[in-house]
């Protein structure tokens, strides 16, 4: 499926061919900080599936417990999440944040990750706050 997408303030805009089908929420606690939430929701493709048609995101790198380290994708301006790639294995996998893609409501996650890590909460939002408004 062909998506496109990019950050709030439209300074960074990308292109890219994805599978609906590797679409997924982690729970890990560093998703958790990163977002300033539950969890995050990612879409997987392989390095070289993404094309930048608007501007270059900043990075930073992150060394998790395990001593992997990843490079989170972000824009200077307005600070939106973008992607993230591995540091050690540029060739490898990357991981297109779902709230930049325009086609988001399309995607539905298929999968769930570090669900150990899950606020109690996060499975079942009806159980703990009934009807949800808009």
């Amino acid at each position: 499926m062909k998506i496109d997408g990019g950050c709030y303030c439209g300074s960074i805009q990308y292109e890219a061919d994805i599978d609906p089908a590797d679409v997924s929420i982690c729970h890990c606690r560093n998703c958790q900080q990163f977002t300033g939430s539950a969890y995050r929701v990612t879409v997987l493709l392989p390095a070289g599936g993404l094309t930048l048609t608007r501007g270059a995101p900043k990075t930073f790198i992150k060394t998790a417990d395990n001593g992997n380290r990843s490079v989170q994708h972000f824009c200077g301006e307005c600070g939106s999440p973008l992607f993230y790639s591995h540091a050690d294995h540029p060739s490898g996998q990357w991981g297109i944040r779902w709230g930049s893609i325009r086609q988001r409501d399309q995607l539905p996650p298929q999968r769930q990750i570090w669900t150990t890590s899950a606020a109690p909460w996060a499975h079942d939002l009806t159980s703990w706050f009934g009807e949800i408004a808009d």
